[in-house]
C-alpha cells in the first residue's frame, strides 16, 4: 500500500498540470528496480559551493573585500568586452578592405566610447588592472593583442607606453592558478550566483 501510494504521489508531482504544460515541458525520470520496488532516478546538475577561506589577519580581510567589490565592478564590462569582440570579429570577417575595415573599427570605437566611456573613466588603478586581466580571460588575447590586431600595431604601442606610465601593462597575461588566482575563485563565485 505504501508502494502505491508513494508512487501514485510521484506521479502526480511529476505530471504537468494541462496538457499545453505536457507538450511545453516534459520531465523524463529514470527507475531503479531494488527488491521488487521501482526506484525513481533523478540526475541533478553539478552544484558547486564556495566558501571564502578565513583570513589570517583584519589586513587581509580588507584586502579580499576591497578585491571582491572590485572584481564585480568590472567583471561585468570584461563579459561585454568577450561578447562584443565576437560580435565584431564576425562583421569584419567577410570584409577584406583594409579601408573598409578601418572605418567599421572606428565607428565601434566611437560607439563604445560613447556607451561606455564615462564609466570606463571613473574606473581605479586596482580596477583598471583587473579589468586588463579579466578581458585577457574572458578572450584569450591580451589588450594588446587586441589593441594590435583591431586597430593596427603602431596604435597598440601608443596605448601600450600611456598605460606603462601609469604602471599597467596590456602585455599582462591571465595567471588562473597562480597571481590571479583570488579573482579566478571571486570569479567562480559570481558565476555561480553566491557574490
Amino acid at each position: 500500500m505504501k508502494r502505491l501510494l508513494i508512487l501514485s504521489l510521484l506521479i502526480t508531482i511529476l505530471t504537468p498540470l494541462s496538457a499545453q504544460e505536457a507538450k511545453k515541458e516534459r520531465i523524463v525520470v529514470y527507475a531503479h528496480m531494488l527488491d521488487g520496488d521501482t526506484i525513481p532516478v533523478i540526475i541533478l546538475p553539478e552544484l558547486r559551493v564556495f566558501s571564502l577561506r578565513p583570513y589570517k589577519n583584519k589586513r587581509e580581510a580588507r584586502k579580499m573585500t576591497k578585491l571582491i567589490r572590485n572584481v564585480k565592478r568590472v567583471y561585468p564590462y570584461a563579459k561585454l568586452a568577450g561578447l562584443k569582440l565576437n560580435e565584431y570579429e564576425e562583421i569584419l570577417t567577410g570584409i577584406e578592405d583594409k579601408k573598409t575595415r578601418k572605418k567599421i573599427m572606428k565607428q565601434a570605437e566611437q560607439e563604445l566610447d560613447e556607451e561606455f566611456g564615462d564609466d570606463l573613466r571613473d574606473l581605479t588603478f586596482s580596477q583598471g588592472r583587473i579589468l586588463i586581466k579579466l578581458i585577457y580571460r574572458e578572450t584569450g588575447s591580451s589588450s594588446y593583442d587586441l589593441v594590435a590586431e583591431l586597430r593596427g600595431k603602431f596604435r597598440a604601442f601608443f596605448y601600450q607606453a600611456f598605460a606603462r606610465l601609469f604602471g599597467f601593462n596590456l602585455k599582462n597575461a591571465y595567471d588562473p592558478e597562480g597571481d590571479d588566482a583570488d579573482i579566478e575563485f571571486i570569479v567562480q563565485m559570481i558565476e555561480a550566483g553566491q557574490l
